[in-house]
């Protein structure tokens, strides 16, 4: 927010001899810069995560009531009908059985224990075992040979390679619970311990996770150069995180197969370069429209429509400008009606629909900037764009970015939000809050790495445990469209 300076009383003066228009120039252009400040001190005092982008945390004990900006749907909250459901299904061979004799009439108390049984009523209990360290000692024979001599040693398994360690059931269950689970290397501990008498040093845990990342950088490499070629819309967006009590930048590029997270110490376009995926790409990109992105032209952008709706929501209710509101209406039937075109089979709407909603797209930011003129000149003109209101800014964008606020209309292959984003950061900030701040670069790198490889094996229906002991047996797993053979796409 630039510094208001108020007019001098050579200014004033000056005006006062060139008569009463310069006069009330003077005083308009004083009275506009003052309330934009005092708008844009009022703005921002009325933000929170409902009606801008800032986090939930950010809200304090002030949190806004809960409102969806989703249309209220016809169906009933809760499982639908015809949903299987998760309920325990007993099961036909039961590991244990337990037989409960009757031995006395309840009624008459008369022995029973010679009478024949009639029937038997049943109950399972699905509950865990006592499980305890069960420890595997490998034995190698050495033997001399008789002929030459020599001492001969048998092979140990691959992986077993000191005198006492850890197998990589409970490593990888160290690390999921480290890195999938965010707990603290601590908290870690006194888990395993709990359940198993015992667990692995905080440093076995560390060795662990480095290993992990070791085994899955190949992976993420392949992820990386699949989201640089892949026909899909890209998914980007970037967040803070405290690392050795400074903030450092997580990004991600992603896809509904495929997570690449990465970090660097800066958040624009010296981070992207280095990251090396935008500078490639030459598909759609969908983010929120941070300006780096722009820096990008080879590659398709999208916008985020979900951060256009909470800023639309800032505008109706701060303002109460009744624009914004119907724009927030016709993104979403455009939306709808892009649903409901895909469930029909087709891959894109008529062109007269595209006319029709162009039409009501460019009528109503019409009324927008109608409701929000330009303000008058500042008294001291300074470098750089002068500044505007909240709503003339949003509309600004809305109008000069139109094909990229609506490509969700002109591409069914294009998502209207960029919410799958949001989502792969969102562990990112919950490893901060349970754990804390990184105290190295090189966890919070490890961290990224495990993360990604994890993401991008959920997204292809893995288990987290399964996938960590499989990439600390060396063997990490690696999606089917990243085989040689797999088609590019998802």
């Amino acid at each position: 927010m630039t510094r208001f300076v108020m007019p001098t009383r050579d200014e004033i003066h000056e005006a006062f001899l060139q008569g009463e228009e310069a006069v009330v120039a003077l005083f308009e252009r004083t009275i506009g810069q003052l309330a934009l400040r005092v708008a844009a001190l009022e703005d921002q005092t009325a933000k929170n995560s409902r009606n801008s982008s800032k986090p939930p945390s950010s809200d304090g004990l002030k949190k806004p009531a809960p409102r969806s900006l989703r249309k209220r749907g016809e169906k009933k909250s809760g499982g639908q009908p015809g949903h299987p459901g998760h309920t325990l299904q007993a099961v036909e061979h039961p590991q244990h059985t337990q037989l409960h004799r009757v031995e006395h009439c309840e009624h008459c108390h008369a022995a029973l224990d010679e009478v024949a049984v009639v029937a038997v009523e049943k109950r399972q209990v699905f509950d865990l075992p006592i499980v305890n360290i069960e420890v595997t000692e490998h034995q190698a024979e050495i033997k001399t040979c008789p002929q030459c001599g020599t001492v001969n040693r048998a092979a140990f398994p691959a992986g077993v390679a000191d005198a006492v360690q850890y197998g990589t059931r409970i490593k990888a269950q160290a690390v999921l619970l480290n890195q999938q689970h965010h707990l603290p290397l601590e908290r870690t501990q006194e888990l395993l311990t709990e359940l198993y008498g015992q667990a692995p040093s905080e440093a076995t845990i560390i060795a662990a996770c480095a290993e992990v990342q070791r085994q899955v950088a190949p992976v993420n490499a392949a992820v990386k150069a699949y989201l640089i070629a892949t026909a899909t819309p890209v998914h980007c967006d970037e967040t803070g995180l405290r690392v050795a009590k400074k903030l450092y930048w997580v990004h991600v590029a992603s896809t509904a197969l495929a997570t690449h997270l990465a970090l660097h110490a800066k958040r624009g376009r010296e981070a992207l370069n280095a990251i090396g995926i935008l500078p490639l790409r030459k598909g759609t990109i969908v983010h929120d429209g941070y300006k780096t992105y722009a820096q990008y032209p080879e590659a398709q952008h999208a916008y985020c429509n979900a951060h256009h709706q909470r800023e639309l929501v800032f505008v109706a209710e701060e303002y109460e400008q009744t624009w914004a509101s119907s724009l927030i209406e016709l993104l979403l039937e455009i939306k709808d009606q892009v649903a409901a075109a895909t469930a029909q089979g087709q891959s894109a709407l008529t062109e007269s629909q595209l006319g029709a909603f162009e039409t009501r797209y460019a009528q109503l930011l019409a009324q927008g900037l109608a409701a929000n003129p330009p303000l008058p000149e500042p008294l001291v003109k300074k470098r750089g764009r002068q500044p505007q209101s909240k709503a003339k800014n949003l509309l600004d964008r809305l109008q000069e970015h139109q094909r990229e606020v609506l490509a969700f209309m002109y591409d069914f292959k294009v998502p209207y939000d960029n919410n799958l984003a949001e989502r792969d950061l969102r562990m990112v900030k919950l490893k901060q809050k349970v754990s804390g701040c990184f105290r190295t670069p090189e966890g919070a790198y490890t961290f990224c790495q495990i993360r990604s490889y994890i993401s991008t094996a959920r997204k292809n229906g893995q288990r987290v445990l399964e996938i960590l002991k499989l990439a600390l047996d060396g063997e990490p797993f690696y999606p089917p469209f990243l085989r040689p053979e797999a088609p590019q796409s998802g």
